[in-house]
């Protein structure tokens, strides 16, 4: 407990514990609290909320007889024999018995003072993972401690926390300062920021209750609820992190309608020319979401919305609409794709479509340098070019536009928010921002949406074109890959085009992977009949883009390609895709891949092969696929499967680091997490900022605009 300050009453109440700074603790001094602030431990609340990610039982001796193999245990032993033996590596092995059975405990890291300890006869309490050995069961690098002659050490008396750990910030530390801080729990010290009424609602429990029993759960907790996440202590403190999360994203929606915009008034005259230029009509899906994204450009406060739209539903002419109406208001549009490939396939789109209406399109990446980088960057300063096109070279420090008035992000899910954010500011003037458009491929499901997507308004676009017919998906092991290549012999003889995906460029015999460079050789040695290209991510871009164009325009057969060819690509004349490997990808990478064919009115068809045996969630997986073409249920299925921190990604999201919450396992809490959101900021605003800090901390945030 610290002391008070000089001049402080011994009256007053004590400090809360949100401002207690770290160093209060025993044994941390001014390089100990460095080093735990930059692991985001700066409070005595900081700490409290370093939640316990599982649990070790050490309340009970267990007799070495009983052990089985992955147990986790506390044994009383004594030394039988100790010895290094010398083989692949150096270990030190120390035999221990205890009456009912042996063990052997095998360390590879130790010192000679450490071998000394293990005199024959030393009593010995240890704790560590049961495990096979070559002569008897095992533990490996346990912990111990040696018990002096007659020595009686008591058990623990309540389980063991297992903290998130990192290099210099070891469990025991973090045990120690766990106690510390919880022993500093007392009525008044650690702010409840939900209200009683909330409580009572949800029928939770008290927080200062829900910390004490994560951090020191007794002997009789039900382990199992705790080892699931689903006990309610956990879910009351899950709910609140959630909440956070929640509160930290609808700040910035909150805060963007405190900040102003270019009203950007529709003119259809240059729509219109863009609408009779199109070989096709857009559908009712994508006229809607068009008059939606129109309603929110014509408004003073800047657009902020999201666009879903599965593989092939036109998301790119519905954001070509919505630059059309900024450049008829005098205003530039930034479009930031995640890849040079998918960037130079918007290029290549958008040129075509405005070069007629008199509309500059530029592009810019990092793989334009030079005197062609210098006039792209004065062009923009400028306002010469009207629509640039690029990767996250757009919001490198040099770009400067002279008027950017819309901002469109395609493939959301690789960017984090501050990313797209930096992109914005890049317009900003004062309070006046851009408007922002994001479009994405992978369909969120709304479990996830609402706890990532809080900030945007969101559009889905749920028809796919006229003429587009389902993808026909079949599995089949590698072994029927001779069937495969006459398959793909068949199609390119009647007129149209295969691609074949490898997953690796380069051969790799641990991950037993077909390279791609000799798969396009062999193709092009069973198939001299057609013409065989390669594309992978280690081109050079030119190359890349004059492969790419080639198979677009039908001198290509055959295009195998590493999944680099994942989104933006489209051939219609493409009607089948052979994926190798296919139980190494996920879900929505393999309906991203699926997408690049059934672009025509043709019969389309996917081949995923794979290599035996496949694993359960492999299986599960591929059968999927098989069974829909829906990208909506995929991504249902994927997040199911592998959960969010695969699906999304913890680089994608920029966000999804949770403490104790898990949005899978959650989900049934986000509908009240959105309602005691409103709730809160309409009643209770003070307690936001603080609830945001206690579980964010110092990370970016996303409330700040």
């Amino acid at each position: 407990m610290s002391t008070p300050s000089p001049g402080k009453s011994l009256n007053e109440a004590p400090a809360t514990l949100d401002s207690l700074p770290v160093s209060v603790l025993h044994g941390v001094g001014p390089k100990s609290a460095e080093r735990l602030a930059t692991f985001g431990l700066e409070t005595v609340q900081d700490v409290l909320f370093h939640l316990p990610r599982r649990y070790e039982d050490r309340t009970r001796i267990a007799p070495i007889g009983g052990l089985r193999f992955g147990d986790h245990a506390v044994i009383e032993a004594e030394v039988d024999l100790a010895e290094v033996k010398f083989g692949r590596r150096r270990s030190l092995l120390v035999r221990v018995s205890d009456g009912t059975g042996s063990l052997l405990l095998r360390f590879f890291h130790f010192n000679k003072l450490q071998q000394q300890g293990f005199e024959r006869g030393v009593r010995l309490r240890i704790y560590g993972e049961v495990r096979r050995g070559p002569v008897m069961l095992e533990m490996v690098h346990p912990e111990y401690q040696r018990l002096a002659e007659g020595e009686a050490v008591s058990t623990e008396d309540r389980l063991t926390p297992v903290y998130p750990a990192t290099e210099g910030l070891h469990q025991l530390t973090l045990r120690k300062l766990g106690e510390q801080a919880v022993s500093m729990l007392a009525a008044g010290r650690l702010p409840e920021w939900l209200p009683q009424a909330l409580l009572a609602e949800l029928n939770f429990t008290d927080l200062v209750s829900a910390l004490r029993y994560v951090h020191r759960p007794p002997p009789n907790a039900d382990v199992r609820a705790l080892e699931a996440g689903v006990h309610p202590s956990q879910q009351r403190l899950a709910f609140e992190e959630l909440l956070a999360h929640h509160l930290s994203l609808r700040r910035v929606r909150l805060r963007a309608r405190h900040l102003q915009a270019v009203p950007l008034n529709r003119s259809s005259t240059l729509l219109d020319a863009f609408y009779a230029s199109l070989p096709f009509a857009l559908t009712a899906a994508q006229q809607r979401v068009v008059r939606e994204l129109q309603a929110d450009l014509v408004q003073s406060h800047p657009m902020m919305r999201l666009v879903q739209g599965d593989v092939g539903s036109g998301k790119t002419v519905v954001a070509a609409a919505a630059a059309i109406q900024a450049v008829e208001c005098g205003c530039q549009v930034a479009i930031m794709a995640p890849t040079e490939l998918l960037a130079e396939q918007h290029f290549g789109n958008f040129e075509g479509w405005f070069d007629g209406l008199g509309i500059r399109v530029g592009w810019l990446s990092g793989k334009v340098k030079g005197k062609a980088r210098g006039q792209v960057l004065e062009s923009l300063a400028a306002g010469e070019v009207q629509v640039a096109i690029g990767t996250h070279a757009l919001f490198q420090e040099e770009v400067a536009f002279e008027r950017l008035g819309l901002v469109i992000i395609d493939e959301q899910h690789r960017f984090g928010v501050h990313q797209r954010l930096a992109l914005r500011d890049k317009g900003r003037e004062g309070q006046k921002v851009p408007h922002q458009l994001i479009m994405t491929a992978t369909p969120i499901p709304r479990t996830l949406s609402m706890a990532l997507y809080a900030d945007l308004d969101s559009s889905v676009i749920d028809e796919l074109p006229p003429g587009r017919t389902p993808v026909q998906t079949v599995v089949i092991p590698e072994s029927r890959r001779e069937e495969v290549i006459q398959r793909v012999r068949e199609a390119c003889r009647d007129g149209r085009q295969a691609y074949w995906v490898c997953t690796l460029i380069e051969e790799s015999e641990s991950l037993q992977c077909q390279a791609a460079e000799d798969t396009a050789t062999l193709l092009a040695e069973v198939l001299p009949e057609l013409r065989v290209s390669l594309v992978h991510g280690r081109m050079k871009e030119a190359d890349k883009a004059q492969r790419m164009a080639a198979f677009k325009q039908g001198d290509i057969d055959l295009l195998v390609a590493t999944t680099v060819i994942e989104v933006g690509v489209d051939v219609p004349n493409a009607s089948l895709m052979i994926v190798e490997n296919a139980e190494r990808l996920g879900l929505s990478q393999l309906h991203q891949l699926r997408g690049r064919v059934g672009r025509g009115a043709v019969q389309s068809s996917c081949v995923l092969m794979y290599r035996a045996p496949l694993s359960q969630l492999a299986r599960k997986r591929l059968a999927v696929l098989r069974e829909t073409n829906d990208g909506f249920e995929i991504a249902r299925k994927d997040l199911e499967l592998r959960g969010p921190g695969e699906v999304l990604g913890t680089r994608q999201t920029g966000m999804i680091q949770f403490r104790i919450a898990d949005l899978m396992r959650d989900q049934q809490l986000l509908d009240k997490v959105e309602a005691a959101a409103i709730q809160l900021l309409e009643q209770h605003p003070g307690a936001v900022k603080a609830i945001i800090r206690r579980w964010l901390g110092h990370a970016p945030q996303y409330g700040q605009v």
